[in-house]
């Protein structure tokens, strides 16, 4: 059989869940609700961060850098998705394919360092309080953040060249809602075993280092914690990483199911939804979850909605 590349074609046909025709209406409703929730909610973050001078901290810093983040990754996605739930035409250019694969992995990855820096931030100001200022430099965060942002382009790169080099022998189905490495790996007509062990090393080191960071900073915290005598100190303390360590926990979680899952499994609507899960939910719940358990958050929406006579 005459191997060609993704190059020959003139797009892949997204399969998505047009197995189930009954789904697909929901779906959109569904998606384009938390679509919109998600842009508001987002934005709002970066706005609320940019007009009190009280979130002009790194912790607010690098939670804009999150929301705007979250924005685009979700933007890589969900209007593509739902152009294909909303009618027959499943179908993405190999251009568009390329660029949704590139850009939603950038971002992946770059979520990945992001949430890790952003953990160091957290172990800063609970176990260093009064060297905080002095460690968190705004130099060293927009360093730290371009960093995040570079690292994960950079990864995205080199995987979607090796990816969009494997030749497909005129196979063009993705069985999945959007240009992802998994379906990718499937849909190849040669030996995609060096392919899974470099995806799943790659996998190791943007999902299990941060991970692992992450774990080691909230360990330092919590012996810290433990140390203050007080229960409202100790609240207070906890309070500063519980929104932030909910959003590791979830987005991490998925993550990894999805790409440490066995290659075996046959179970692939479980992986679609777990991809929703981590591609559209969270990014929609991260704001929810940092503006209800944050009361400089709250105070501040107070202050520009409201305008607090008290915060003047």
């Amino acid at each position: 059989m005459e191997q060609k590349n993704g190059s020959s074609f003139t797009g892949f046909i997204l399969l998505g869940f047009s197995d189930r025709p009954q789904l697909e209406l929901v779906l959109f409703v569904v998606l384009l609700i938390f679509y919109v929730f998600t842009l508001l909610g987002n934005t709002t973050i970066i706005a609320l961060s940019y007009l009190d001078p009280r979130l002009h901290t790194p912790m607010y810093f690098f939670l804009s850098n999150l929301s705007f983040l979250d924005m685009c990754y979700t933007t890589s996605i969900v209007p593509q998705f739902l152009f294909n739930l909303s009618g027959a035409d499943k179908s993405i250019s190999f251009g568009g394919c390329e660029v949704q694969f590139f850009i939603s992995l950038a971002l992946g990855c770059t979520e990945c360092i992001l949430l890790g820096v952003m953990a160091f931030d957290r172990y800063a100001a609970v176990c260093r309080p009064l060297h905080y200022t002095v460690i968190m430099h705004p130099r060293l965060c927009a360093l730290m953040a371009s960093a995040s942002w570079v690292t994960g382009f950079a990864i995205s790169l080199l995987q979607t060249v090796l990816i969009f080099l494997l030749p497909l022998c005129g196979r063009n189905k993705l069985d999945h809602f959007f240009c992802e490495i998994p379906p990718f790996l499937k849909l190849a007509c040669v030996d995609t075993t060096m392919n899974v062990y470099m995806t799943f090393f790659g996998s190791v080191i943007i999902l299990l280092t941060p991970v692992s960071l992450i774990m080691f900073s909230y360990g330092r915290i919590v012996r810290a914690v433990l140390r203050i005598k007080s229960t409202t100190g100790r609240r207070k303390a906890f309070g500063t990483c519980g929104s932030h360590f909910t959003v590791v926990s979830l987005f991490f979680g998925t993550a990894i199911y999805v790409y440490f899952q066995p290659s075996s499994s046959n179970n692939q609507d479980q992986g679609k939804f777990m991809s929703l899960f981590y591609t559209v939910i969270i990014p929609m719940t991260n704001p929810l979850i940092y503006t209800l358990r944050n009361r400089d958050v709250k105070g501040a929406m107070k202050k520009v909605l409201w305008k607090d006579p008290d915060s003047r």
